[in-house]
Formats: structure tokens, C-alpha cells, sequence
């Protein structure tokens, strides 16, 4: 019986194959000839056609066929140059391969589409290359700063920071924007949350993609929001939604830290062993409890009617976010909201009264578009998974470059 044989196509233009052994511990090794005449002289870089032999045989790591490694062997052809004196030769280089690489780019490709939500280690393990060869891989094709080139447009940007190591106060500024298309990418990580480091950024990015900056959603950080001021000249500065309402909730949630304190002294044991359980229930909106839910929220503000006060003007606050208002309307509800809330006597609101009118401006300017920064949120949610898998990165161009390759690596790699 005449044995099936089965085509698998290299993906290496230009090579013609002169022999394979498939007998080898090392796995398949497959010797190649460029197909290509002719180079480029690296003195004059004119073209040139002399042939003048060939330079030393190289291996290269290629892509595995059915779990077995493969390895490409090649003699790089010489040139000489009749245009130069004393005639220098140059190596011609074919386009799959990179000088200072040990493998193939579609091998290299390959081990960065597999690093996309990885680590180093984990690669290094499951494919049989050392660490030191998946970081080569790493810098050959990601940079540890934006590449501007690439981005043609940038409508919105976004600044936040993320502790490098928790509890330690270790932060790290994220700036990352949304593009002409739609789409998330990372612009920066910068060493600390000074507004001069975030300026210097600022300043750094092209004056061609300055112009199309049109907001930027910061938190309630005046470093971030006084940069964006004085270098980004009419960009609306938006705070966003989500450090708003972590604001005024996290006031209501203190009155309720207090009082459930003295109800704990006033009620009696049996009385106050009713209300556990009720945190959950007090930090959520009435229509999204049960019936017997509502029965035990009532009862706490039975014990605590001010604080039936606080969850409503809390309530009311969410409300005036979710309704479709202008600007100006907003601005009215909120003044309104703060006599209200100051005519009650609710000074659990105060140090959010406070924040109101500092960053009034900023705070109303979400509703002209509604945008927020959870995009910004999405990516830090990602980093801290990214912290989290590699044990900690604390280089923060290592950490730009896996944010990177999480964030752009299926687009540019395959499997999109």
C-alpha cells in the first residue's frame, strides 16, 4: 500500500525546500534556499545582483507541525557591490526572518498570540523556550511607550491610577484614550500621579493629535484635571460618573456605620438581631429589593428616621443622574438637591457638598454626552488581572507592554 502524503504549506515566500529529515530528537528539520536574487549593498544601498556565494548556515525556530518542533536551515546568499570600493559583500535577508532572532516572525507571532492573557514562565514552560527568548520576542515587537504613528485620531482620553504593589501607595498613572474606531488603547504609564509627570506627557504627544482631543475623564484629582487645563487647551475636562456616586454613597454609608452603633446600645439583643443582614439591603434601590426585603429596610428606618432621610435624598441623587438632562437643567437639580439637603439638616452629605461645589463644572459636563471613564475602569480591572497572573510587575515598561499585548494582541496577531 502506497503510503498518503500530506502537504503542509511553510507560510515562507520566497524559499524553495532542498531537503527535510523527520528522524532527528530535535524534532523536523527542513533546509531551504532563497529563492530571491539580489540584495541591497549596506554601504552605498544601492541594489546589487553579484552573487559571491554563501555566508554561515543559520537555524531557525518555525512554527510546530502536530506537537513535533520544526527547524528551518538556510545558507544566506552574499552579494558583492561593483559600486564601492574594494568591493564589500552583503547578506541578503529574507523578509520571514529577523537578523537578531532565533526563530521565524511567524514562530514569533505564534508565541505572542499564546502570551495574550499568559506569562513569560508559563510560555517558557509550555513551548520549550527559555524566558530570556520570549522577552527578545517581546521587544522586537512591542514598544514600552505608544507608538503615535498609529493613531490617527484620539476623541477621548482617560487618566487613573493603580497601586503597582496594594496597601503600599505604590501608584502608577494609567492614560489610555478611545480612537477614531472606537477603540481602547494604552497611551502611558507613568511612574507617579504628580501633575508635572502627567504634563510632560501631555506635552509629548503630537500636535496633529492634540487637535482631535476633544475630553478627558478624570477622577476627582486636581493634578490630573489642572494638567489637562494648561496643556490641552479647550479640552472638556469630565469627572467621571462612577467617583461621583462612590462620593455621596460612601456618605450615606457612614451615617448607617454610625447609627446601626447606637441602635447596637439601644435596642434590645433580640430587636437588633432583626436588622442583620440589612447593610446589603440599605445599599441598593427600593424597587430592586423583594417584598420582604422592603419589610426589613422599613424597620431599620423605623429605629432611624434620618436615616430613611439620607437613603431617599441618596436615591434622589442617583435619579437626577439617570434622568436625560442638560447641562444647565443638572446644575439646578443639584442646587436644589444641596438646599434641600441642607434645610434637613442631613450633614452626613457635607463633605460631598463640599466636592459638589468644587468640581461642579466638570461633574455637569457628563451629561452633555454621558460619557464616563469605564473604559478607563475596564482596563485598570484588566491590569490588576494582569498584576495578579504575572506576581507582580513592578517595571512599569514591562507593564505597558503586556497591557499592550492584552489590549491590541488579537487584532495584530490573529484570532481578532
Amino acid at each position: 500500500m502506497n503510503p498518503i502524503l500530506l502537504q503542509i504549506p511553510l507560510d515562507l515566500p520566497d524559499v524553495q525546500i532542498e531537503a527535510f529529515d523527520t528522524e532527528s530528537k530535535k524534532g523536523i528539520i527542513i533546509k531551504v534556499q532563497s529563492t530571491c536574487k539580489g540584495t541591497t549593498c549596506r554601504q552605498c544601498h544601492q541594489p546589487i545582483d553579484k552573487f559571491y556565494g554563501y555566508g554561515k548556515e543559520i537555524t531557525l525556530r518555525h512554527l510546530p507541525i502536530f506537537e513535533q518542533s520544526v527547524w528551518i536551515k538556510i545558507k544566506p546568499k552574499r552579494y558583492q557591490c561593483p559600486y564601492c570600493d574594494q568591493g564589500p559583500t552583503t547578506t541578503q535577508r529574507c523578509s520571514w526572518y529577523d537578523q537578531k532572532s532565533p526563530h521565524t516572525k511567524a514562530y514569533e507571532q505564534w508565541i505572542l498570540r499564546d502570551l495574550i492573557n499568559s506569562t513569560i514562565t508559563d510560555i517558557s514552560i509550555k513551548r520549550g523556550i527559555n524566558e530570556a527568548a520570549v522577552e527578545g520576542i517581546i521587544n522586537r515587537y512591542i514598544r514600552q511607550e505608544v507608538d503615535w504613528e498609529t493613531i490617527k485620531s484620539l476623541p477621548l482620553l482617560g487618566l487613573d491610577e493603580i497601586a503597582l504593589k496594594k496597601g503600599h501607595k505604590d501608584f502608577v498613572v494609567i492614560i489610555s484614550g478611545i480612537n477614531e474606531g472606537g477603540e481602547k488603547c494604552i497611551l502611558a504609564v507613568l511612574p507617579n500621579r504628580k501633575k508635572e509627570t502627567v504634563k510632560i506627557f501631555l506635552q509629548s504627544i503630537p500636535v496633529e493629535i492634540k487637535r482631535t482631543i476633544q475630553r478627558a475623564c478624570v477622577d476627582m484629582y486636581d493634578g490630573y484635571s489642572n494638567a489637562v487645563y494648561e496643556e490641552l487647551y479647550g479640552v472638556e475636562v469630565v469627572v467621571d460618573r462612577f467617583h461621583v456616586t462612590k462620593s455621596y454613597r460612601a456618605c450615606a454609608d457612614n451615617a448607617r456605620i454610625k447609627e446601626m452603633k447606637t441602635l447596637k446600645k439601644t435596642l434590645s439583643s433580640e430587636d437588633y438581631a432583626q436588622l442583620k443582614g440589612v447593610m446589603w439591603l440599605f445599599r441598593k434601590s427600593l424597587w430592586d429589593l423583594n417584598e420582604e426585603q422592603q419589610i426589613k429596610l422599613i424597620q431599620l428606618f423605623n429605629y432611624a428616621p434620618e436615616l430613611k432621610q439620607i437613603y431617599i435624598y441618596r436615591e434622589a441623587l442617583t435619579g437626577i443622574f439617570n434622568r436625560p438632562l442638560s447641562k444647565s437643567q443638572a446644575e439646578a437639580e443639584l442646587n436644589s438637591w444641596v438646599e434641600q439637603v441642607r434645610n434637613l439638616k442631613l450633614d452626613c452629605f457635607n463633605s460631598f457638598i463640599v466636592t459638589l461645589q468644587n468640581w461642579q463644572h466638570e461633574i455637569t459636563n457628563y451629561f452633555l454626552r454621558r460619557e464616563t471613564s469605564g473604559f478607563v475602569e475596564g482596563l485598570n480591572n484588566k491590569i490588576k488581572v494582569i498584576k495578579r497572573r504575572c506576581y507582580g510587575i513592578y517595571d512599569i515598561g514591562r507593564l505597558f507592554q503586556h497591557i499592550w499585548l492584552d489590549v491590541e494582541g488579537r487584532r495584530l496577531f490573529g484570532y481578532a
